[in-house]
């Protein structure tokens, strides 16, 4: 179905938008269906990593499949779904099983594209270039600028303090 898919960060980023746009079309033909949920930075301040995470991943199954009956859903690392669910978690499945890999592919390309929308609100922090990850030119961006209204306060603090 998707030869070329693997975990998205052994993807380059015209590789993982070539593999989306594919998706997007089987997801219009009612071949696929995918959903990604994300947690702000508020949340994230607020409850920690692990518990965002839980829940955007506990969003995004209830979405795709409000009813339990008959499902199965293959997860990635650490994450489980609601205990409804028939679930299997697979550590490092973003490289071993190719469904989880393709939804790696989708959250990272609409994460990515989240990043460039951002970057034309806050453009002194380049998010189109470096997709809100703690490169130096990110990290410079904060100490010159401050903090701007999404980046996570408990983790972004400790570069505008330096």
């Amino acid at each position: 179905m998707f030869p070329d898919v693997k975990d998205s960060k052994l993807l380059s980023a015209k590789k993982r938008d070539e593999i989306y746009e594919e998706v997007v079309a089987r997801e219009g033909a009612g071949e696929l269906d995918f959903c990604v949920r994300f947690a702000d930075h508020a949340y994230i301040d607020t409850y920690g990593i692990t518990r965002a995470v839980r829940r955007a991943t506990q969003r995004s199954v209830a979405a795709l499949a409000p009813s339990a009956e008959g499902i199965r859903i293959l997860l990635d690392g650490l994450l489980y779904a609601p205990s409804r669910y028939e679930q299997e978690t697979i550590v490092h499945g973003d490289a071993l099983v190719p469904i989880i890999s393709l939804a790696s592919v989708v959250a990272k390309v609409r994460r990515d594209r989240l990043m460039v929308r951002f970057s034309k609100k806050f453009p002194q922090y380049g998010f189109e270039a470096h997709k809100g990850y703690g490169t130096q030119s990110h990290r410079e961006a904060i100490r010159r600028f401050g903090l701007c209204e999404i980046h996570r306060i408990s983790y972004s603090r400790k570069f505008a303090l330096r």
